[in-house]
């Protein structure tokens, strides 16, 4: 069985999708009616940068759907890949339900962009930030955000990504404080990371309204296969949960361990990622060593995949 992996937040780069686009009309396409969708040039964006602008969080996160469409749309008309289940990594989770039907493209494309203007803006409203820990355990970890929370700010885990790699969101001071005990409690690196915003955590509550609001504007259908939520690291195959599930999503942390695991358990033996990068393709190897994952977002990596069937 396939399992398919949707990378997010963090994957994009100057020049994504350029190449495959240049070697497949069909990813073109999909560019193009982003474009027309948003009525934006997104795909200029994608191809020439700048980076600032391009790492934006109102840009970034469709940027990045659009990418792994275009490698879906491309491996379904050559090779009619049928995933048993998918899974996307935050924004990823939209890269999955438009994968599996849930969304009509321009629907989801519109929706992101507005998901990453309300994070932005929760950003700027009550600033946040988000670090890594890396080397502690779950357990020690959010032992160690509950210690460093007070009434005047918290920390939360809002990714748990790996064994050993996790990472913790909220108020800056809280964030701060949580770091140095990480550090006491042999904690191997902690990074503060770059955002503009305390995602998965209590601070997005701001934006919860606005991206419910926005997805009860477009239609859903049933996904023509389960996506795991972020949100319970389950299966889901009805439009009225997923829809639910991801506006919880905001607030609450991204189990992407178990969401492996549970696709494991599901019978997956492959792994594919589609979109730009191989983020998602790396932290398989550590959640579970035997199974087999290749990442597709280069007209290269695609041919080589087509070429070797798929």
């Amino acid at each position: 069985m396939i399992g398919l992996l949707c990378p997010g937040q963090g994957s994009q780069f100057v020049g994504m999708g350029r190449e495959l686009a240049e070697a497949y009309p069909l990813a073109r396409q999909v560019f193009e009616e982003a474009d027309e969708a948003i009525g934006f040039g997104l795909s200029r964006l994608c191809w020439d940068g700048p980076e600032e602008e391009l790492t934006l969080t109102v840009n970034a996160q469709p940027a990045i759907l659009v990418h792994t469409v275009a490698v879906w749309r491309v491996l379904v008309a050559e090779r009619e890949i049928r995933p048993a289940v998918a899974a996307g990594h935050s924004l990823g989770e939209f890269s999955a339900h438009v994968a599996a039907g849930t969304f009509a493209f321009a629907d989801a494309v519109r929706v992101v962009r507005r998901r990453g203007e309300l994070m932005y803006e929760s950003g700027t409203r009550r600033p946040g930030t988000m670090a890594a820990v890396l080397g502690l355990d779950d357990a020690t970890a959010e032992s160690v955000c509950r210690d460093a929370s007070d009434a005047a700010g918290v920390v939360v885990p809002a990714n748990y990504n790996a064994p050993g790699q996790l990472v913790i969101s909220g108020d800056v001071e809280a964030v701060r404080r949580a770091e140095e005990l990480a550090r006491a409690a042999g904690a191997k690196r902690v990074i503060p990371l770059n955002v503009s915003g305390a995602f998965h955590s209590p601070l997005m509550e701001v934006a919860v309204d606005g991206l419910r609001s926005a997805l009860e504007d477009v239609p859903l259908s049933e996904p023509a296969f389960p996506v795991v939520s972020n949100v319970t690291a389950e299966p889901v195959a009805d439009a009225a949960l997923a829809r639910s599930l991801l506006v919880r999503q905001l607030t609450s942390p991204v189990r992407w361990v178990e969401s492996v695991r549970r696709m494991r358990a599901h019978g997956v033996e492959r792994f594919i990622e589609i979109g730009p990068g191989n983020v998602l393709t790396g932290l398989l190897r550590r959640i579970d060593r035997d199974a087999a994952g290749v990442a597709l977002g280069t007209s290269q990596e695609v041919e080589n995949f087509l070429r070797e069937g798929g």
